[in-house]
C-alpha cells in the first residue's frame, strides 16, 4: 500500500469518534416520561411479555435486526493468527459492511479462545442476545466443527463467511461462466488448489448445483488429495481422488475450472495451455492471484477468468452475498441458512448479471456499458440491486424449504421495504463520485493557504475525482503541506503576488480592463485588483487555464461572488444568477433555490430562477418535480405575494406545460403525497415526489435551508450557483473537509456538462 492510503487508512479508524460503528437511540429521551418508558418501570411489560412468549423478543427488541460479528482472530484476512483484539478493527469493518449494505446492527465479538469447545460454549451463551451470528476469521479445521455443533445447536442464521461467502459469489460466477463457454456444469472437470475452508464450501456448493464429486481434483500444499496420503484430516478425506495424479500439473491437463484459493503465481503458463478449450480460471489468492490476470489473458485468449481483486473485470467479492443472505434469513426469522438458501442466493446474484445494468455502475467502472460476457458474469458490489435479488431469494428459499418462522406475504412490499431501508431513492453522492472520476477536472481552489481546502484537495487528488491548481501565498501553503504530511507535493501552486505570475497579472489585467473600462476600471487598477486571488482565479478559467473555481472559504459571499460576475458574467440571455442548495436526505436529495442571490425577486426573476434550477437538477440525472412555497395553498390565503406567485406558476404551465411544477403551496403540503393527493387533486405533482422547492424569497430560503443545516443535521451540499458564464462555485465561510470535496465535485460536474 502507498504511503498515503497507509496514513488515511490510521486517520479513518482513529480520526474523530475512534473505530467505524456507534451505538444510538431510536426512541424519543428527551422526556422524564421518555425515560421511564425506555428503563424502569416502562421495560416490565415487555419483559413479562417476552417471559410468556419468547418470540415477543423479535417484536419489543433489537434482536431480529442484530447480528454478532464472532472471532477469536485465528485466521484474520490475510494476516494470520493475530489474535482477537488486533482482529477487531476486521470484525467493526465486517459489521460497517452489513449496516451499509443490508440496514443490519451488529455487535462485534472477539473471543479469547483458541479451544472449540470452550469457543461453542462461549456463543451458544450469548446467542439469545442476536437474530443472527456471523462467524469469522476461524481457521480450519475448527471453523467446520464450530459453525456444524453452533447450528445443531441454536435456532438463528448462523453462517462462517469465510466458508461459504466465497462458495455462494463464486457458483454464480461458475453458472454464468459455464453458460458463456457452453458447457454443462454435470460434465466438467475441476481443479481445486487449496483445501482451506473457502476450498471445502466452495466444493460442496458446487455438488449440490450438479458437479460431479468424481471429476473434482483438490489440492493442499503438499499435493493432491489421494488414496496415497496418510496425513489428511476427517474433512480432507471427503475430498480423496481415485485419479492417479500427485501434482497440480498433473491434475490439471485437460481440466475446465480452476478455482485457486492458494498462494500467488503457483498456475504457470504451460499448466494453463493443458487446459481444455474456453478454460474457466477463478484465481481467488490475494492480493496477488494465481496467476495475474493479464498474464493469464496472453496465454489463452479463450480463458474466461475471475480474481478477488477490483481492478480486473469479474471480482469475488464477498460482499456480494453476507448482508443480504443474512437479511433474507433474517426477515423471515429463519432457523438456519440452508444449502438450498445459498444456492438461492448464488443463482440471485448469477441471473443479476445478465440483466441491464444501471448507468451509476458503468460510470464508477469507466466503461460504457457493462453487458453480460466474458468480461462481466458477476455483479458488481455497488450494484445497488443486490439487496432486492439477493435478500428475497434466500427469503423464498427458506419459506419453501419450512425453515421460515415468518412468511412475507406482500413480495412487492418487501422489495420496495428493503430499497426504503437502504436509501436507494437517493443515489445523488455515488452518481457524483463516480461521474467525477469518469473524467476529472481542474479545479482553482482559491483559498488554498487553509487547512481544510488542502486536506481536500489530497482526498479528491488520491480518489481521481479531480485535478486541482492551489491559488495562494506559496510559502505558506507549502508550509500547511509539510506541517500536515499532506500528498500534495506535485500540485501546481500559483501565488497571484508572485514575481513568476507578471506575465500572467499583464495578460489578465488587459482582458479585465476591456470588460470593466466602462464601468470605472482603469488598466492600472485592474493590475492592483487581479493579485486579489478571488480575481485570479475566475481569470483563469476565463481564459481556460482551468475548468472550474471554487472560492469563498475566507471571504463573504457577496465579496466572492462580485468577482466572477465581474470577470465570468451570467450565461447570454440570462439576466440573474441564482445559488441553490442540495440536502442530501436518506429519501432522496431535495433542491433548494434561490438561497443566496436574490433577494425579493420579482415574476419575471422567478420563472428565470425556476427554469435555472430545473436545469441544474436535471444534470443530477434527476427529473425535477417543483413546489412553489408560500404561506398559502393555491390561493386560500389572498395577498400580494400568493398572487404573484400564483401567476409565475401560470405562466410556467403556459410557457413550459412539460415542467412538472405547482404552487403555490405550503411546504408540508409540498413534502407530503398523501396530504396533496387527498386535498388537492388537480395538482400537476399528483404521483411524483417533490423533490426541488423554490422559496418566494432570500430571507425564507436562507432560514430554511440553515434550519434544516442546523436543526435536522442533514448533509448540505452547496451553495450551486446556477446562471454563470462558466464553471464558478463558492463555498461557505468555513467550509468543512467533507463539505469541500462535495462542493469540488459540483465544480467537476458543472465542467463535464459544459
Amino acid at each position: 500500500m502507498d504511503k498515503l492510503f497507509r496514513k488515511d487508512a490510521f486517520n479513518y479508524h482513529a480520526l474523530g469518534r475512534p473505530g467505524k460503528l456507534e451505538v444510538i437511540p431510536t426512541k424519543p429521551y428527551s422526556t422524564q416520561r421518555d425515560l421511564s418508558l425506555a428503563y424502569t418501570p416502562g421495560v416490565a411489560d415487555p419483559c413479562l411479555a417476552i417471559d410468556k412468549n419468547p418470540d415477543d423478543a423479535y417484536k419489543y427488541t433489537m434482536k431480529g435486526n442484530l447480528v454478532a460479528v464472532i472471532s477469536n482472530g485465528t485466521a484474520v484476512l490475510g494476516l494470520g493468527n493475530i489474535g482477537p483484539l488486533a482482529g477487531k478493527p476486521v470484525m467493526e469493518g465486517k459489521g460497517f459492511l452489513f449496516k451499509i449494505f443490508a440496514d443490519i446492527d451488529v455487535f462485534d465479538i472477539e473471543v479469547d479462545t483458541t479451544d472449540p469447545e470452550h469457543f461453542i460454549e462461549t456463543v451458544k451463551a450469548i446467542a439469545p442476545t442476536f437474530g443472527g451470528i456471523n462467524l469469522e476469521d476461524i481457521k480450519a479445521p475448527e471453523c467446520f466443527e464450530i459453525e456444524e455443533k453452533l447450528k445443531d445447536a441454536l435456532d438463528i442464521p448462523i453462517m462462517h463467511d469465510d466458508q461459504h461467502g466465497t462458495a455462494i459469489i463464486t457458483a454464480a460466477g461458475l453458472l454464468n461462466a459455464l453458460e458463456i463457454v457452453g458447457k454443462k456444469i454435470d460434465k466438467i472437470k475441476m481443479v481445486v488448489n487449496g483445501a482451506g475452508a473457502a476450498a471445502v464450501s466452495c466444493t460442496r456448493l458446487y455438488y449440490s448445483l450438479g458437479v460431479k464429486p468424481e471429476n473434482v481434483i483438490m489440492l493442499d500444499s503438499k499435493g493432491v488429495l489421494n488414496s496415497e496420503r496418510k496425513d489428511l484430516n476427517e474433512v480432507k478425506k471427503h475430498f480423496i481422488t481415485n485419479k492417479n495424479v500427485h501434482t497440480l500439473s498433473d491434475a490439471i491437463k485437460g481440466a475446465d475450472v480452476f478455482l485457486g484459493l492458494s498462494v500467488a503465481g503457483v498456475l504457470k503458463d504451460d499448466m494453463l495451455k493443458s487446459m481444455a478449450k474456453n478454460p474457466i480460471v477463478f484465481a481467488l489468492a490475494n492480493p496477488n492471484p494465481e496467476i495475474p490476470y493479464d498474464k493469464a489473458k496472453s496465454v489463452r485468449d479463450d480463458v474466461i477468468m475471475a480474481t478477488g481483486r477490483s481492478d480486473f473485470p469479474n471480482q469475488i467479492n464477498n460482499v456480494l452475498g453476507f448482508p443480504f443472505i443474512f437479511r433474507g434469513a433474517m426477515d423471515v426469522r429463519a432457523t438456519t441458512i440452508n444449502e438450498e438458501m445459498k444456492v438461492a442466493a448464488s443463482r440471485a446474484l448469477a441471473k443479476l448479471a445478465k440483466e441491464p445494468v444501471p448507468e451509476e455502475v458503468n460510470i464508477a467502472f469507466h466503461v460504457q456499458n457493462l453487458k453480460f460476457g466474458r468480461d462481466y458474469f458477476i455483479p458488481k458490489p455497488t450494484d445497488p440491486r443486490l439487496i432486492e435479488r439477493v435478500a428475497p431469494a434466500v427469503a423464498k428459499a427458506a419459506m419453501e424449504t419450512g425453515v421460515a418462522r415468518r412468511p412475507i406475504p406482500d413480495w412487492k412490499a418487501y422489495v420496495e421495504e428493503l430499497r426504503k431501508r437502504l436509501g436507494l431513492t437517493n443515489p445523488l453522492k455515488g452518481y457524483m463520485t463516480a461521474a467525477c472520476k469518469q473524467n476529472p477536472k481542474r479545479i482553482v481552489l482559491a483559498d488554498a493557504e487553509h487547512y481544510n481546502v488542502l486536506k481536500a484537495a489530497e482526498i479528491v487528488l488520491n480518489e481521481q475525482i479531480a485535478k486541482v491548481i492551489l491559488l495562494g501565498n506559496e510559502k505558506i501553503i507549502k508550509r500547511v503541506i509539510a506541517e500536515n504530511d499532506l500528498e500534495l507535493n506535485s500540485v501546481d501552486i500559483i501565488d497571484p503576488k508572485s514575481k513568476k505570475e507578471q506575465n500572467r497579472i499583464i495578460k489578465y489585467s488587459k482582458i479585465l480592463f476591456e470588460k470593466r473600462q466602462r464601468k470605472g476600471m482603469t488598466l492600472d487598477k485592474a493590475m492592483d485588483t487581479l493579485i486579489h486571488k478571488n480575481y485570479f482565479g475566475p481569470m483563469l478559467v476565463e481564459t481556460k487555464e482551468a475548468d472550474a473555481v471554487l472560492s469563498g472559504y475566507t471571504y463573504s459571499y457577496p465579496d466572492t461572488i462580485r468577482p466572477a460576475l465581474q470577470i465570468i458574467g451570467r450565461q447570454p440571455n440570462t439576466r440573474i444568477v441564482s445559488g441553490m442548495y442540495i440536502v442530501n436526505a436518506v429519501e432522496g436529495p431535495l433542491f433548494l433555490s434561490d438561497c443566496t442571490v436574490n433577494l425579493n425577486p420579482d415574476k419575471e426573476t422567478l420563472v428565470e430562477i425556476i427554469l435555472q434550477t430545473a436545469e441544474a437538477v436535471r444534470r443530477f440525472n434527476i427529473e425535477p418535480n417543483i413546489a412553489v412555497l408560500s404561506y398559502s395553498n393555491f390561493g386560500s390565503v389572498r395577498g400580494e405575494l400568493s398572487i404573484k406567485l400564483e401567476e409565475v406558476v401560470q405562466q410556467l404551465h403556459t410557457d413550459y406545460p412539460d415542467l412538472n411544477v405547482d404552487g403555490e403551496m405550503q411546504a408540508n403540503v409540498a413534502l407530503d403525497p398523501d396530504l396533496m393527493k387527498e386535498t388537492y387533486p388537480f395538482s400537476k405533482l399528483i404521483e411524483k415526489n417533490v423533490n426541488t422547492l423554490i422559496f418566494p424569497d432570500l430571507a425564507s430560503a436562507n432560514i430554511g435551508y440553515k434550519l434544516l443545516n442546523k436543526a435536522a443535521k442533514f448533509d448540505i451540499i452547496g451553495p450551486v450557483l446556477n446562471g454563470m458564464n462558466k464553471p464558478v462555485h463558492i463555498l461557505q465561510m468555513g467550509s468543512s473537509v467533507n463539505e469541500i470535496v462535495n462542493m469540488i465535485m459540483i465544480a467537476v460536474l458543472d465542467a463535464q456538462q459544459r
